[in-house]
């Protein structure tokens, strides 16, 4: 399949729709990646329960094993990622609304920390976790500067203001690092999230999709974009799945 018809302006406004779609609870994924069995999708799900959301996704094996290639600097360094793209909007968790595409993802990245109140590994430092597999709210958005996936993690341009979630790392994107931490088997990755009783959480639409996104090489905008797609759970990003 060409990756790079999946984010075209028609997917887009999918993404950001939480009509006409099919009534699916979890996504049940058809493409098989034998080379590259930690991001080969099985299944992924978003499910509800209380006032907490359980990402999942299984995998064909290894997974969360395959991390980023360390290159010591920040410009040009990679992360790889389990992604949920949602039909919520970006509001939802603090950021200024209709912003973007919400997404949550699980991320590893060894050549930088961007969870700076938090100490994945314990050992003291905050701020040398990145290449431990850790939780964000993104909000993305389409630009023709990042490629093929058309997609990046969007910017704060110098002069512009948005609400920002109180768990934002201090970075000029629009990103949340709000520390919750994802679990691993061998299959699979489950990362629980809570919400305030106000939220409304059924009905709402998803997608699974395991990417890389690289740093710029200038460190300037696009900062952060998505620079490969593994693999996508319903293969169009139609966002198929629904919370129930």
């Amino acid at each position: 399949m060409n990756r790079s018809g999946l984010f075209s302006s028609g997917v887009l406004g999918i993404l950001l729709s939480t009509t006409a779609m099919a009534a699916a609870m979890d996504i049940q994924s058809k493409k098989s990646l034998p080379e590259n069995p930690s991001f080969d999708i099985q299944k992924a799900s978003i499910k509800k329960d209380g006032q907490h959301l359980v990402f999942g996704m299984e995998l064909v094996k290894n997974a969360g094993a395959k991390i980023p290639e360390a290159i010591g600097k920040l410009k040009g360094a990679s992360v790889y990622s389990y992604v949920w793209p949602t039909g919520f909007d970006p509001s939802l968790v603090g950021f200024s609304p209709k912003t973007g595409i919400l997404a949550f993802a699980a991320t590893s990245h060894p050549d930088f920390d961007d969870t700076p109140l938090y100490d994945e590994d314990g050992d003291g430092d905050a701020s040398n976790d990145g290449r431990k597999w850790h939780s964000h709210w993104v909000v993305l958005s389409k630009t023709k500067e990042c490629g093929a996936s058309g997609l990046k993690v969007r910017d704060i341009k110098k002069g512009e203001v948005f609400d920002l979630p109180k768990t934002w790392p201090n970075l000029p994107i629009l990103i949340d690092s709000p520390g919750w931490h994802p679990k691993f088997t061998k299959t699979s990755i489950e990362v629980r999230v809570p919400f305030d009783k106000s939220a409304k959480l059924s009905g709402i639409s998803f997608d699974g999709v395991t990417s890389a996104l690289r740093v710029n090489v200038n460190a300037h905008v696009p900062l952060l974009c998505v620079s490969a797609v593994f693999d996508v759970a319903s293969g169009d990003l139609s966002l198929p799945g629904r919370i129930k």
